[in-house]
Formats: structure tokens, sequence, C-alpha cells
């Protein structure tokens, strides 16, 4: 890596993102006790100042199973934020802690400042509406292992793509794989300009629609989102578009390609009906666990341990 962060996948280039995906799959066959001595000794702090539960417990399993030790960050009412601690003073005194930082905040752009506060390596664990690098990093290794190529792939986003976080990490990181992107999502939750006109940039071809049903034959991997009720500033607009996209048996069996796979970032609400949970498209749960070996490669990384441990 040329940083000691990974804040977002604009600063990764394609073989940083390649030699990560390389990582997780070493370190997936990997024995367990074997990895136990990956990173004992070193301390891991998990900082989430919204709601998680995945990539969290994801990041604290990926940890503990490498043979780190976690420090979580307690409640915010129980923090000295409460008594009014700024959040890079809060980042100084976690740094003198930890060996690294996990960190997820509500705001964009709050985890590149923690990266410039600290000496400590910084995480992203998503940032506002801005960047979900991990996220990412899980949802091409889930590809990769499925479609043995990340390159040449039609892709639809559907849903959420104004706030989606995980949305835009990974539209940029396809950039460098020559994919063919389908934006699905009401006028409201359109993708923002500035990334379409990053794809324009990069000569990627992508069409927006409205419908996803017409172009299932065409699509290879299916990337659903919620509706994100805590992103909407006005409650009204989120009524007016909540549940318009449902994924269903009925709706998908025999429209679309026969190899065509379900991802999603979770959690799901109504999107995606649970009698698609036992199907061969539905890959989201097996997506949430290649978490583990991906941030596992993220930490390794970040702390400098690929050279001791992987061969």
């Amino acid at each position: 890596m040329k940083q000691k962060d990974i804040i977002s996948m604009n600063d990764m280039s394609k073989e940083e993102i390649l030699s990560i995906l390389e990582i997780a799959g070493k370190i997936e066959k990997t024995p367990e006790k074997e990895k136990l001595k990956f990173l004992q000794g070193k301390i891991v702090s998990t900082l989430f100042f919204e709601p998680s539960t995945r990539t969290k417990m994801s990041f604290e399993s990926a940890a503990l199973r490498l043979g780190a030790e976690i420090l979580h960050f307690p409640p915010l009412e129980q923090t000295s934020l409460k008594k009014g601690e700024s959040f890079t003073d809060t980042i100084k005194m976690v740094e003198s802690y930890s060996d690294a930082i996990v960190v997820r905040h509500p705001f964009d752009g709050a985890a590149r400042l923690a990266a410039n506060t600290s000496k400590k390596p910084v995480l992203n664990a998503g940032d506002g509406s801005n960047q979900h690098p991990s996220q990412t990093l899980l949802d091409l290794y889930t590809i990769l292992e499925e479609k043995g190529t990340l390159n040449n792939i039609s892709v639809a986003f559907v849903g959420d793509l104004k706030y989606g976080r995980t949305v835009h990490s990974l539209v940029k990181a396809l950039t460098h794989f020559n994919p063919k992107i389908y934006f699905v999502s009401p006028e409201i939750l359109q993708m923002p300009q500035y990334l379409l006109d990053d794809l324009d940039k990069h000569n990627i071809k992508y069409e927006v629609l409205r419908d996803f049903r017409d172009y299932l034959d065409k699509i290879d991997v299916f990337y659903m989102t919620r509706i994100q009720r805590e992103r909407f500033p006005d409650i009204e607009d989120y009524e007016k578009v909540k549940g318009v996209y449902v994924i269903n048996k009925e709706n998908i069996a025999g429209k679309c390609k026969e190899d065509m796979i379900i991802l999603h970032p979770l959690p799901r609400v109504d999107e995606i009906s649970t009698d698609l949970d036992d199907t061969k498209y539905a890959l989201y749960f097996k997506q949430a666990k290649n978490g583990i070996p991906v941030r596992q490669a993220m930490l390794m990384t970040v702390l400098d341990e690929i050279k001791n441990h992987i061969k």
C-alpha cells in the first residue's frame, strides 16, 4: 500500500485492490490456529459513531481470529464526547491505546479527518454517504469467487444510489475493470453527478433506468440496496420512495441470467423477499461472511504484517 490507511477507493490502485483480494484468499486457506499468531500482541480499536452489526462484528471477529485484542468504543453517551471533547481529540487519545483504528461515522469525510489526525493506521468502516471501502473489497472478493473474474461484467445497482456509500465505493473500484453498469433508482435517489462524470472520464458504459425488469437477461451482478430512511433530510421524501423496488422469485426466476448473482450490503428491510434466500442467485449472506478474510487482509496490510506471515 502507498498509504498506511484505507479510507477511500479513490486512494487505491487496481494493483492494491487485487493485492488485498489475493491476501484475503490466502488467509482464508490458512488454518485457524496458525492465523492466531498473525496479529498477536496488537490492539485494534473500533470506533463506531453510528449503528452497525455486520461491519463492526466482522472487523472484530477478523481481528480476534488473527490473535489481536479489541478495544471497544463505549456508547456515545458514556464517552467524553458527551462532555464536549472534539472528534480529533478523541482520535488522538485512542491512537495512544491502539495499533490500528476502525472508524464509522455519520459525517462524510470523518474517516479522512481521523487518518490525518492519527499516526496509527485508520480503516474507514463507512463515513456518511461517502465511502465504505471494506464493503467494496468484500463485494469484489465475492464477485471474483463466483464469476472467476472482475473484468467486463455487467452490474445493476438498484435502490438508493444517492446516499448509498456502498454503491459509491464499488462503482469507483469497478472503473479499473471495464464494467457495463445499470443504475436503477427513483429520480430523487439518482447516482451523484460527480460519480457519473468519473465514469465518463474512464469511458465506462452505463445506463440510468427507472425499472430493471427488462434488463434482467443482461445482468451478471444484481446489487440491491435498502432505501435508507436515516439518510433523508425530509421524511416525506422517504415515504414517497420506500418499497419502490422489490425482488422475489416471481419477478426474477426464468427472467434473469442463469448465473446471475444477487448481492446486498445488508441489512435488508423488504426489498429482497425471503423466498429468494435458498435460491442459487442469493449470495448476500455469503457476501457478508466474506467480510472476515477481507477485513483480515486489510488489517494485515495496514499493520505491515504481510511479509511476516503470508507467502
